[in-house]
This record gives structure tokens, sequence and C-alpha cells, in this order.
């Protein structure tokens, strides 16, 4: 099989493509022939050396995959060889051939494109935890999304609208016109405009019921500061860490933790207000939840309530450019390595 290691810490330049034996399904796994491979922002930290649940270099990152299942380990009864899934992976999935439990595989809509079905487990995961499980999002809600054209913020934008709320969504100006045509109903410019004055102004002070914010530092305590009573901020990231290299990453680390507000239990109490937070790679021991929100996923996207939305793919060889696709916040929707 082919990979994409992270040789050592540092800047896109250190991604190296090696081969190395195609692996064997254990009991209870599938082994899939990947079609396609998502790249996520947890990708990028491990590879500055800022992601702390990632093995030691050299190492093959990547959270989730699509592909044709090619052979089945013993006690494999849902799934069988020549199937076409989706799954999430701990780790391993830059690679053209992976090996996961069963109940992490779900099977692709027939007619399907492979290849778009990669985008869909780490974002809709995410978004299905905040918005469907832990948000309880009802008609009518309103709901800001933070980096609304990124992977998780188009896949938070679909199940926000399939269940009736209204959306409010930051992103750079040049991606509001897409946005406004996939549903969102207000649009903000990060870079020129104060969200927190904007979200008030729109909702006439009444702010919003959820806020999705991936940002951290100030981001938190100002999202936060949106919130409707009974309102509910989700931290799942803190992309104003976010750097190229380690050396870059001390630097921006230290002042986003600095400025990450502390939420006070009785601070909670008063206001009425809750702050989760949601780790998917902190979920693994959920394999059956996993499993089932995978399933119910792949008929919402049969039924078109939802779709993966791809902005790039790149092949194994260009994977330094699919880092940078993200790293420089160029992209909208999903970026997908394709072996």
């Amino acid at each position: 099989m082919r990979q994409v290691w992270i040789t050592r810490y540092g800047g896109p330049e250190v991604l190296q493509v090696r081969t190395a034996p195609d692996p064997e399904p254990d009991v209870g796994e599938v082994r899939i022939r990947v079609a396609g491979a998502g790249v996520n922002f947890a990708d990028l930290s491990a590879r500055a050396g800022m992601y702390p649940d990632a093995p030691p270099p050299p190492m093959v990152v990547g959270y989730e995959v699509a592909g044709t299942i090619d052979a089945v380990g013993a006690g494999v009864d849902r799934l069988q060889t020549g199937d076409r899934v989706l799954a999430i992976t701990r780790f391993g999935g830059y690679s053209d051939v992976v090996t996961v439990p069963e109940i992490q595989a779900a099977v692709v809509p027939p007619g399907a494109d492979l290849v778009q079905a990669a985008g869909l487990p780490v974002a809709y995961l995410t978004a299905y935890l905040m918005l469907n499980r832990l948000g309880s999002v009802r008609f009518g809600d309103t709901v800001l999304i933070h980096s609304a054209g990124g992977g998780v913020g188009l896949a938070a934008l679909q199940l926000a609208r399939s269940l009736g709320a209204v959306t409010i969504g930051t992103a750079s100006a040049k991606k509001h016109p897409r946005l406004k045509e996939l549903g969102l109903d207000h649009a903000i410019d990060y870079r020129t405009a104060d969200f927190e004055h904007e979200v008030l102004r729109i909702t006439k002070d009444r702010g919003v019921q959820v806020v999705l914010d991936a940002q951290g530092g100030t981001s938190f305590r100002k999202s936060y500061r949106c919130l409707a009573p009974m309102g509910r901020l989700f931290c799942f990231g803190l992309a104003s860490a976010n750097a190229s290299t380690r050396s870059q990453a001390w630097r921006t680390l230290p002042k986003a933790l600095v400025t990450t507000p502390v939420f006070h239990p009785m601070q909670l109490m008063n206001a009425n207000k809750g702050v989760f937070g949601v780790n998917l790679g902190h979920l693994w021991d959920q394999g059956p939840m996993i499993g089932e929100i995978l399933g119910e996923l792949g008929e919402m996207w049969a039924q078109g309530t939802i779709e993966p939305i791809i902005d790039s793919t790149y092949g194994f060889e260009r994977a330094d450019a699919a880092h940078l696709q993200i790293d420089q916040a160029r992209n909208f929707g999903k970026v997908i390595l394709v072996p």
C-alpha cells in the first residue's frame, strides 16, 4: 500500500509518500481500498507537533476515508466484500488501504461518489453531535456557525436548515455568495465586521440559541455573549492557535490559551446558558453511537437532506498542497486526498 507520512514536525514539506505491506483485517474488522481520504485541521496540528493525541513522527494521520471493502475479518456480519463504504479511522487514513472496525463504517448511498463520501464522516459527525444530539436545535432557533465555508461549517449549515433553524455564518466576503446560494440566512465578514455586534443587530439583541465555535481565544468569550437565555455554546477547536510549524505554534498558542475564557458554574447557572466541549477524536470508545450516526447520515444523504461539498482533491504526492489549501483558509468545503 501507499501512504502519506509525516516524517518529522514541520511545514507541509515534511509530508512524504512511502510504501508498506497491505494490512490484514483483524477480528471484527473490514479492509477498505481507499478512493478518498479527508484532510482535517487535526492533521495539520499533528504535522506541526501541536496535537497531543497524535503519535510521534514518523506517523500517518487521517481520520476519514471512503472506498470499497476487499476483505473482512472473522465475526463481520453486517458488511461484506464489494460494499462501498465511508469510515472513521483512528489515524492511518492517509493510505490507499486501511482496516477499521466494522462498527466504524457505513454503506455509501447507491450512486454516490466515493471521493465525495470521504468528506462526510468527520465534518458531519461533529456537526450532528453538536446540533442534533447535544444542541437539540428546534424549528425557529437561530444558530451561529463560525467558519461557515469550512467542512464542519457547511455540514452544520445543511443540518441546521434541515431542522428549520435560522442560520448566521461567519466567513470571508468572497465566500458569501455561495453560502447564500446554499441557504445561509445571514453572512458576516469576520475580517471587516465585529461578529458579536452583527449577531445582536440581526437578532435585535435577543441573541442566538446555539453557537458553533472552533476559533477559541477571545472568540469563545464573544460567542458566549451572543447567546440568548437557554443558549448553548459549542467549543470544538482552537483555530486561533493554528500554525504551519511547531515554532510558529509556540508563538500563537500562549495567546490563544490566555485569551480563552473560564466559565464558572455559578456564572452559567445565573445566565441560564451552557458551554459544551466536543472532540470527535476522544469518542473512540463510543463505537456503537458513531456507527449509528454514520448510518443516519448516510440515509440523510440518500434522501437529499445533506450532501458533502468538496473544495478540491489532491493526489498523495501533492499532500503538501492539500495542507496549504486548509492552512491558508482557501477552501470552501472539504479537501480530499486521492490515492
